[in-house]
């Protein structure tokens, strides 16, 4: 699949977090309802872009799977004060949706996830939290694969 469609599937995963939180959605609900009603569709005069549905699986299933893990990591890069759980509902999803792919999608270059998932924030964000998703981004990009950072200098 392309970049757009990785880009897509980035998006809706950041909606379905969003969605599953607030309307309390469980996953089997949550992916029927993307991959038949909001992925690649045309709702209400707009177009949604296709996206490869098997990394939107994978950002979906990687999330809850580890969530507690990625929550302790995004934490402890926020600075002290604001936990996770503190922080607007869109701003959790983009950073646990961004963590999980630093963590484990290592065939995904550190530098992309961090600026794909910034271009999500923008979608939805203002542009303090934009800066603020991009700064604990690139802090977790360079705990977690510091190797990517070292061979650039």
């Amino acid at each position: 699949m392309s970049k757009e469609h990785r880009a897509a599937a980035r998006l809706n995963a950041v909606q379905a977090l969003y969605q599953m939180e607030v309307a309390g959605k469980g996953l089997p609900e949550i992916l029927a309802e993307f991959e038949t009603f909001w992925i690649g569709a045309e709702i209400e005069g707009d177009q949604y872009e296709q996206a490869e549905i098997a990394f939107f699986r994978d950002i979906l299933g990687g999330v809850l799977d580890d969530q507690r893990a990625l929550d302790q990591m995004v934490d402890h890069t926020l600075q002290a004060g604001w936990p996770l759980r503190r922080v607007e509902t869109v701003m959790r999803a983009v950073l646990r949706a961004g963590c999980y792919e630093l963590k484990k999608r290592k065939d995904v270059p550190a530098r992309v996830v961090v600026k794909e998932y910034v271009d999500v924030a923008a979608a939805f964000l203002e542009k303090d939290e934009v800066g603020m998703i991009n700064a604990v981004l690139d802090q977790l990009a360079r705990r977690l694969r510091e190797p990517e950072f070292d061979a650039a200098r």
